[in-house]
């Protein structure tokens, strides 16, 4: 099963058409995707995982093998609630905290965080455009979009049967753009009841999967798919994930051109689908509702 590839670029060219198609498709099929031609600059992506991979080997990895469930591991079977994994947070807009992560990542997640929150943009706006929408919709529904950055490493697991890397969830909020490793697989997302292995990145591709409260904004129309994280014996896989996500106030509901009409009366809807039955079910559909306000 191919998990679909998006060409960015081709969004703003001859094709433009036959990518919101495959956008869309995407989206409302699957709930995430491959992003190619994303514009992210490459030589900053690639920074961005060394120093990542640099700080988890100085800092961050002794300290998870001290650990009481690493150190259990083998032994007996490690609690289902806890995950194989460490990680930090970088919190981009509305408030940085930028002091919390160490001086040498600052400058370079402050920059990688803000093309990506451009990237997340060009997106939103596509999505809202493959469904009729205002072109901004999803953006100005957001409110003051929060962006971060979760930086996580899945460590060399030596008895990876008794322990999950992260436990089977959906996202919780907007849209989510993963960079991850190059070598080491783990990730897997569920689709028509199979799990499905995301393969290790190629070529500075970005893979994107969709959060509850698009699925929600969208009336059901696209999708907040189920995932897992798998530990591996062979190697430690690098996870860089940034959360496109409504503002902490943001009243999240469907979009109302996206849902049916409510509450009225049957032969009210016959007397008017007697003059347009030979019309296009979704116009009937919106016609209603606005007669109905």
């Amino acid at each position: 099963m191919e998990i679909p590839v998006i060409k960015m670029d081709q969004l703003y060219g001859d094709k433009r058409s036959e990518t919101l198609t495959l956008l869309h498709n995407a989206c409302a099929q699957w709930g995430f995707f491959w992003l190619e031609n994303h514009g992210v600059n490459k030589d900053l992506m690639n920074k961005m995982k060394g120093l990542m991979n640099k700080h988890y080997e100085q800092d961050m990895e002794k300290n998870f093998y001290s650990s009481e469930m690493a150190k259990i591991l083998g032994y007996e079977k490690v609690s289902s609630n806890v995950d194989w994994e460490c990680s930090f947070m970088y919190r981009h807009q509305p408030k940085s905290n930028s002091h919390d992560i160490p001086e040498l990542l600052r400058t370079t997640v402050f920059e990688y965080a803000e093309e990506v929150t451009k990237l997340a943009e060009q997106l939103a706006a596509a999505m809202s455009e493959n469904l009729g929408l205002d072109k901004d919709y999803i953006e100005k529904a957001f409110s003051k979009p929060s962006v971060g950055i979760k930086v996580a490493k899945y460590p060399r697991c030596s008895h990876p049967e008794l322990v999950m890397g992260l436990r089977e969830h959906t996202d919780a909020g907007g849209i989510i753009l993963l960079f991850q490793d190059e070598l080491v697989p783990g990730l897997e997302f569920l689709k028509d009841g199979k799990w499905i292995p995301v393969p290790p990145t190629e070529g500075n591709r970005i893979f994107v999967n969709l959060g509850d409260q698009i699925e929600v904004m969208t009336n059901g129309i696209y999708k907040s798919i189920c995932h897992r994280v798998l530990p591996n014996k062979n190697g430690s896989r690098l996870s860089i994930a940034t959360f496109y996500n409504p503002g902490a106030d943001a009243i999240i509901c469907p979009a109302p051109k996206l849902t049916y009409p409510s509450q009225y009366r049957f032969q009210d809807y016959l007397n008017f689908y007697s003059t347009t039955k030979f019309t296009d079910k979704e116009s009937r559909f919106q016609t209603t509702k606005a007669i109905l306000k």
